[in-house]
């Protein structure tokens, strides 16, 4: 079986999040953005494929710093990966996204990215 591409993982953790209506978005001290992506678990269940799987690539999103293991947060963006997924929520996903989070947050999710 292949690994699963970064940008599969991305799309696909901007669905569940759409689909389960929760995204959690918090700012780090250096003022970026960081969103919660879904557990390894949930996302290889949404994928229909293994969790080791899942979790080769986000050992790769990882080492291209677009993703960190936050303690008592899971696994979030780092401002890397922030931008990238805020580009999938405005390109892709935009009317859903903004479903959500409303005009004036998704706007400010956007000027800060």
């Amino acid at each position: 079986m292949a690994d699963l591409s970064v940008d599969l993982l991305f799309d696909a953790a901007v669905r569940i999040q759409l689909l389960e209506r929760s995204i959690v978005i918090s700012f780090a001290a250096d003022n970026s953005v960081r969103i919660k992506i879904p557990t390894i678990r949930r996302l290889a269940e949404f994928l229909g494929t293994p969790h080791y799987l899942v979790l080769r690539t986000f050992a790769m999103m990882e080492k291209e710093d677009l993703v960190i293991k936050a303690e008592r947060e899971g696994i979030v963006t780092t401002k890397k990966g922030s931008k990238k997924m805020i580009r999938l929520m405005r390109d892709t996903y935009r009317k859903e996204t903004e479903g959500i989070l409303g005009t004036t947050v998704l706007e400010e999710l956007f000027r800060k990215s």
